[in-house]
């Protein structure tokens, strides 16, 4: 056996023992033969830590660093170089939940940190322990809602929602017995119209989904859509980047029950997928079918101020059955990434990242029109993301792009580009994106 191997010969008979069967291969006689694998492992042979790190660098070296003119929901945000020297600190590198409160103390503190800027940022009253990305947490909403509504097993979710956000919802529900209906988009936007008059025609629906700014990048108006919404006794969820309720309004004010999206736009890097984080708020009527923890602060039996798991859903853990969800990890290191970053940037700096994001996303808008080869798709308000047409071939267009060092935003049809602009594209940089135009 090798040294690092966990378990002796005798380990390893002792558990076949415990289970009922007598070797390895017993346990697993159900897999079938055909999709077994004999071969060897093309493992290299071992090398020098010198050795290992020229193969990553040469592995490093492959990847094209372009300059990122896309988003779709995630989004090239700066990132303040001290954050990634706090979080890798020994005492933090942990993604998951502390269970023993009593030595966890910094931990719990700054998810609690976490939470206070969460439902700031939200307008709402109560923020989880951070969830593993939006997509999912917008999932657990609509589950979260048909909870609430005890009977009502129906979900509106308009068309404008991102695709990769709706496509998990709909896997969530199709097992959760949940039946999903779309409202349509009209110009961009979701169809106010067709929403009230499934509402005013329907007595099972239990919430209502939309997305703000939109998938479209597009700002919607939903005045009055709460008001509607709850005359039904149904919940208002609204999906949200959440960098920019730094100067939009947020979904407390519109009235939204919960409020989900992903925190990814705090400044977390793009990083090939992940790991984001997503967040969770809710008024506080809700708390109690929210999914994961919630940490609270308190007094110890010194006076002193500490702080504790406020609530849990027992049912994760002991009635795993009758539970809403079985969500039982946060992504608490990714949320502590963002409490950095919220706590170096401040409520100005917020501001000011997402006023400059708007501004670049309008001046390369502008400079595209004016090379007469695009119009706007959607004559909407956007904020840092907009859609347009392009009479050209968009294919070659976006390998010109790549070829040039710069990603040139998402396909989203034939002739259509979803662009997006974040504080950290220059003037210099989108003027350069709009002279490859041709």
């Amino acid at each position: 056996m090798f040294k690092y191997f966990p378990h002796t010969p005798s380990d390893l008979q002792e558990m076949l023992a415990t289970v009922g069967v007598d070797s390895v291969d017993a346990l697993y006689a159900d897999i079938p033969e055909a999709i077994r694998f004999r071969g060897e492992y093309q493992l290299p042979e071992a090398m020098s830590e010198l050795e290992v790190r020229q193969l990553f660098e040469q592995l490093g070296a492959q990847n094209q660093q372009l300059t990122c003119f896309g988003g779709a929901g995630v989004y090239d945000h700066y990132t303040p170089s001290v954050v990634p020297y706090l979080l890798e600190r020994s005492e933090f590198l942990t993604s998951y939940t502390p269970y023993q409160a009593e030595i966890s103390q910094g931990t719990l503190h700054y998810i609690f940190e976490y939470q206070s800027m969460m439902t700031e940022l939200t307008g709402m009253d109560i923020s989880n322990a951070s969830m593993y990305d939006g997509t999912t947490a917008t999932a657990e909403a609509v589950m979260m809602a048909v909870a609430a509504g005890k009977k009502q097993r129906r979900v509106l979710v308009s068309e404008t929602l991102d695709p990769k956000t709706l496509a998990v919802v709909k896997t969530y529900a199709h097992f959760q017995g949940i039946e999903i209906e779309m409202i349509p988009a009209k110009d961009g936007i979701t169809n106010l119209a067709a929403l009230n008059a499934r509402l005013a025609e329907l007595n099972d629906v239990a919430g209502v989904l939309v997305q703000q700014p939109n998938f479209y990048g597009i700002v919607e108006d939903f005045t009055g859509v709460a008001d509607s919404i709850h005359e039904k006794k149904a919940l208002f969820i609204m999906n949200s980047v959440i960098a920019d309720l730094a100067v939009l309004k947020t979904p407390g004010e519109w009235g939204a029950d919960i409020a989900v999206g992903d925190a990814q736009s705090l400044g977390i890097p793009m990083q090939w997928g992940g790991p984001y984080v997503g967040y969770m708020c809710c008024t506080e009527k809700l708390i109690r079918k929210m999914p994961g923890r919630i940490v609270g602060k308190t007094l110890d039996n010194r006076g002193q101020r500490a702080f504790v798991l406020t609530l849990q859903a027992r049912e994760q853990h002991i009635r795993r059955q009758k539970a809403t969800s079985n969500i039982c990890s946060n992504q608490s290191l990714m949320a502590l990434f963002v409490t950095i970053y919220c706590s170096l940037m401040g409520k100005q700096g917020l501001k000011e990242a997402a006023q400059l994001s708007y501004a670049g996303a309008h001046y390369l808008c502008d400079q595209l029109l004016a090379t007469g080869h695009f119009t706007l798709t959607y004559e909407q308000p956007f904020f840092n993301e907009f859609v347009v047409r392009y009479d050209g071939d968009v294919d070659a267009l976006q390998q010109r792009f790549v070829e040039a060092g710069i990603f040139g935003g998402v396909k989203l049809g034939n002739d259509q580009l979803m662009l997006a602009v974040t504080e950290k594209r220059t003037k210099e940089e989108i003027d350069r994106f709009v002279s490859l135009i041709q």
